[in-house]
């Protein structure tokens, strides 16, 4: 049976209100948690951005046993590897004897831009990632580490406090060529909404959990959901490559302007109130390969997402 998980919004909420969040998905009985790592939030209607290894620092004391990955950080500019290394493995740490999957990608403009460094292409940031994911395997060795690569140096560092087994690396991929990196590098695999390319990730020897997203807005009514979506996650309706190329949330509150509630009533967002619209959306992700997927409410009304899975979802896969 595939786990099932509760998406704790960084862009959203506030910390201590996400690692509430985390107790309640818990005791609800998700199999697992995924928190997202933003510096800004995509529209400044979702008013939030907190630093994301301090509020999973909260939830890892304020939960028992429920799995936690953050989906995904991107350590090649606004962290370097060996910054994250030192991170991943501090958080793993204090999951003790739970699983911490630490979901890399190559990241969004909108956050990663913050330090003044050029914005590279895909491509190259591909190839950064690649040699960061090398750094950080060698600092998780617990040895002293130099490196001096194409993009990173590291000189004479040692991370003193792991975890008994490192991290799972699950890498979020979204090309063939993405797919096929993930599959070399990687621990697992990440998406937002069912990919493709996890079959291409499958065909170049890809092993590992596979994560999948899905966006929902339980409300009441359709009408009443459709419009918080509207409200607070409008950049779910953007086109092609839009996501990962606007530098701030202005820039996406003016692009948001093309988006209508019917683009967000026809989109990829579960609006029916419906339980088995929830059902549904689980079993296409599972059906399209993936074996840990997840929920995320959007929206205040958290408790009702919750309380539905709780009652009407989660029993049926189990």
């Amino acid at each position: 049976m595939p786990e099932i998980g509760y998406t704790l919004s960084s862009e959203e909420h506030s910390p201590s209100d996400l690692v509430e969040y985390a107790r309640r998905a818990e005791a609800a009985g998700f199999d697992f948690l995924s928190i997202s790592d933003h510096y800004h939030p995509w529209v400044s209607e979702q008013g939030e951005a907190s630093f994301v290894w301090s509020t999973l620092g909260g939830v890892a004391t304020a939960t028992e046993t429920v799995d936690v990955g953050v989906g995904v950080s991107a350590p090649i500019q606004r962290f370097h590897p060996a910054i994250y290394a030192q991170a991943a493995a501090t958080v793993a740490d204090m999951f003790e004897d739970r699983t911490f999957y630490a979901g890399v990608g190559t990241g969004e403009n909108l956050n990663e831009h913050v330090l003044g460094d050029r914005w590279p292409e895909h491509s190259v940031r591909m190839e950064m990632l690649e040699e960061a994911v090398d750094v950080i395997r060698e600092l998780w060795t617990g040895e002293e580490v130099s490196h001096h690569g194409e993009h990173y140096t590291v000189e004479n560092a040692r991370l003193f406090t792991l975890p008994e087994e490192p991290p799972p690396i699950c890498v979020s991929a979204y090309g063939e060529r993405a797919a096929r990196s993930a599959a070399e590098i990687g621990d697992g695999f990440w998406s937002v909404g069912p990919q493709e390319v996890v079959s291409t990730w499958e065909d170049h020897g890809g092993e590992g959990p596979r994560f999948c997203q899905l966006q929902a807005c339980v409300a009441e009514t359709e009408d009443e959901a459709v419009a918080t979506a509207y409200e607070k996650w409008p950049n779910s309706a953007l086109p092609g490559e839009l996501s990962s190329e606007l530098a701030t949330p202005a820039l996406f509150e003016q692009a948001t302007h093309m988006v209508s509630k019917e683009d967000i009533a026809e989109g990829s967002i579960i609006t029916d109130p419906d339980p088995q619209a929830h059902i549904d959306g689980i079993q296409t992700a599972v059906d399209a390969g993936y074996d840990h997927v997840y929920t995320m409410q959007i929206g205040d009304d958290q408790q009702a997402m919750v309380d539905m899975y709780k009652e009407d979802v989660l029993p049926s896969f189990t």
